[in-house]
């Protein structure tokens, strides 16, 4: 056990003592979904998105988590409406830029969040993540990353340059503030067959952020407490529809001592850490 296993252990103790409000503009694919995850895990998730209400939504919430997969006109107005709201107030803002990358509109609304409300975490997958860095500050081999393994090289790099965390997430997830680097690992294939489990990990991300004021044990914490729910949920699943469920019982049931003895944070030393550094600086 390390000592970022210990603090996940704690924030999930926080999170079922205080249980946070988590304030979701999500995409209303998943919705329903990922409430029942925060309330599984011991949050109070509420899905608000008109605009003529997420300054006062947000102003009583632990954290804001903005998810840009069904975008409108009306929605990224109210998601840069929170956020700014959030920013005032010191609210962390958490960012899943779903499909960014794929279309301008989803790449452009993505930096547009990160630069008007000040996002503290951003959660995806590897091509998500690295369709955010900034055009003309390209880095090494970046056309030909794929992978989580491929962009842990580019990640610290691009967590200074956007100023924020990032959760890099796949087979296995890698988390960085751009000073500090860890690997976790956990989770089971069949999450890649149920619909919003990427956005359940940003859900939970918004839940570890709202009891613990540093992004990355909170993200840390997130992925290693969700990643071995989904170990234990593939234990009593043998096919999607049988695995979601068994999700959200293990989110349920899952304890701070499981956490803490069963989880796999793995920080990265900081000579590799530096060499990650120096080849894609």
């Amino acid at each position: 056990m390390n000592n970022l296993a210990l603090k996940a252990a704690e924030n999930l103790s926080k999170i079922r003592e205080t249980k946070p409000l988590i304030h979701n503009i999500t995409n209303y694919v998943v919705m329903n979904y990922t409430a029942n995850v925060l309330l599984s895990m011991g949050a109070s998730p509420v899905m608000a998105h008109a605009e003529n209400e997420v300054e006062e939504m947000v102003s009583f919430a632990g954290a804001l988590v903005l998810n840009i997969g069904t975008l409108s006109d009306a929605w990224i107005h109210s998601m840069i409406k929170a956020g700014i709201k959030a920013r005032e107030m010191g609210t962390p803002v958490i960012l899943d830029p779903v499909g960014s990358g794929a279309t301008t509109l989803r790449t452009r609304t993505a930096n547009q969040i990160i630069r008007e409300t000040g996002v503290t975490l951003i959660r995806g997958n590897a091509s998500e993540i690295l369709s955010l860095r900034k055009a003309d500050s390209r880095t090494r081999g970046v056309d030909a990353i794929h992978s989580v393994e491929d962009a842990a090289g580019i990640a610290p790099v691009l967590a200074k340059e956007l100023g924020t965390t990032l959760a890099i997430t796949g087979p296995e997830d890698i988390v960085t503030d751009g000073t500090r680097m860890a690997r976790i690992i956990g989770g089971h294939p069949l999450m890649t067959k149920v619909t919003g489990t990427g956005c359940s990990a940003t859900a939970i991300a918004g839940a570890f952020s709202a009891v613990d004021p540093d992004p990355f044990s909170a993200a840390c914490s997130a992925l290693a407490f969700f990643g071995l729910a989904g170990k234990k949920a593939g234990e009593s699943s043998s096919a999607p529809g049988s695995f979601m469920i068994a999700l959200l019982d293990a989110l349920y049931t899952l304890t701070p001592d499981e956490v803490k003895s069963e989880c796999q944070i793995l920080p990265i030393a900081p000579e590799d850490f530096s060499d990650c550094l120096k080849k894609n600086a």
